[in-house]
């Protein structure tokens, strides 16, 4: 069975002064100091339990963030490797050797109290089974991005947790990274003035024989793992869903490495306001990733956007310079998420991204592909 080995919003407050935003700038620096970066849960609570489905580097970095959390823990294991990885990250973790799985008994853990929820770690073709497997366990599902290879896939996830009375949230991690936070908070309190364009990208390399670069498995090529991060960050700040798209796809090497999914991708959208978006992907480029957000009054960009850490906000508002470089180190966006849906479960809140907003994604990246001719249904 494969494993995944892939990287996958605060809320949005009223307009503030000058001042206010130093000092939610100050509170975003210390926040990233703190030994669990919960804002809302009591750290006397039992903390929430996951089980981690798929051991690869994603549900890795995932599990060592539940460790440095008061609020979020991993209480059991599913893999194909059971006497290997398992017990190797169930002595990490203190996972009890009853609690863990393989993928053929992973409906056992309905049994199982110590688990409350899920991550989903998989390849993106299987993340709707066992999102529909969890929900039916009654276990609340955190799951990676992209939600899904299909728009109808997302709606059976949806449908699944909803019948199931459990919560569905998509890591869409830099929603929750306070740096971002900070960048989204200037364009809601209308520093930047009416906006008018974005530009972004992530470009980087994807080596021969990951799963990612096979139809069955990654669904699709870069769009599906890269290019969606400026598509839901720019939908996010505009509040809007693209209605004119178009694209292009190249794929230039020829070693057959791109034999099944797209090298690079170049698309422009436009929103429903004229706002107008540019944005592109690579698996076999080198790169930046980045995204610039282009006002009357000004702009802001961010460099090293959708990556781990080391993110790099500047611009300027009016005649005001912007230069701020986020302090947070791996794990600590993963500890951020992992909490927020923990404070979710326990207060019955809705997740700031729920399984909704992995679906409206998953509906551009079908138009998207539609318009470069290469539909991926």
């Amino acid at each position: 069975m494969p494993h995944s080995t892939s990287q996958n919003h605060p809320h949005i407050l009223l307009p503030m002064n000058r001042r206010d935003f130093s000092k939610l700038s100050a509170l975003g620096f210390a926040w990233t100091c703190l030994p669990s970066y919960a804002q809302n849960v009591g750290s006397s609570q039992k903390p929430v339990g996951y089980a981690a489905i798929g051991l690869g580097r994603i549900s890795d970095i995932f599990m060592q963030a539940c460790a440095q959390s008061h609020t979020a823990k991993i209480t059991a294991l599913v893999t194909g490797h059971p006497d290997t990885k398992g017990v190797k990250y169930a002595a990490m973790y203190g996972v009890q050797k009853d609690s863990i799985y393989t993928y053929e008994t992973f409906d056992h853990i309905l049994d199982n109290k110590d688990v409350d929820a899920v991550y989903v770690g998989l390849p993106n073709s299987m993340h709707c089974e066992y999102t529909v497997r969890a929900a039916q366990a009654g276990k609340h599902v955190l799951c990676e991005k992209p939600m899904a290879i299909s728009s109808a896939e997302c709606r059976k996830m949806i449908d699944a947790c909803r019948q199931a009375k459990v919560k569905l949230m998509i890591a869409y991690r830099v929603h929750y990274d306070p740096t971002w936070g900070q960048a989204f908070q200037m364009i809601k309190s209308g520093e930047l003035g009416e906006l008018e364009s974005f530009q972004g990208g992530f470009y980087g390399q994807e080596a021969a024989g990951e799963w990612r670069l096979t139809k069955k498995f990654g669904g699709g090529g870069a769009l599906m793992d890269l290019g969606i991060y400026p598509l839901n960050t720019i939908r996010h700040i505009t509040g809007e869903e693209p209605t004119d798209f178009a694209a292009m796809i190249s794929t230039r090497e020829k070693s057959g490495r791109f034999a099944e999914v797209e090298q690079s991708m170049e698309w422009t959208m436009k929103f429903p306001s004229g706002i107008l978006a540019s944005c592109g992907c690579s698996y076999g480029s080198r790169g930046p990733n980045y995204l610039s957000v282009h006002g009357e009054k000004g702009y802001l960009a961010m460099d090293q956007a959708y990556v781990y850490e080391g993110l790099h906000l500047h611009g300027e508002a009016g005649d005001r310079p912007i230069e701020q470089l986020s302090t947070g180190k791996l794990p600590f966006q993963f500890v951020l998420e992992a909490e927020h849906f923990a404070d979710c479960i326990r207060d019955n809140k809705e997740p700031e991204s729920p399984g909704e907003e992995g679906l409206k994604d998953m509906v551009a990246i079908e138009a998207i592909y539609r318009a470069a001719d290469a539909p991926i249904a």
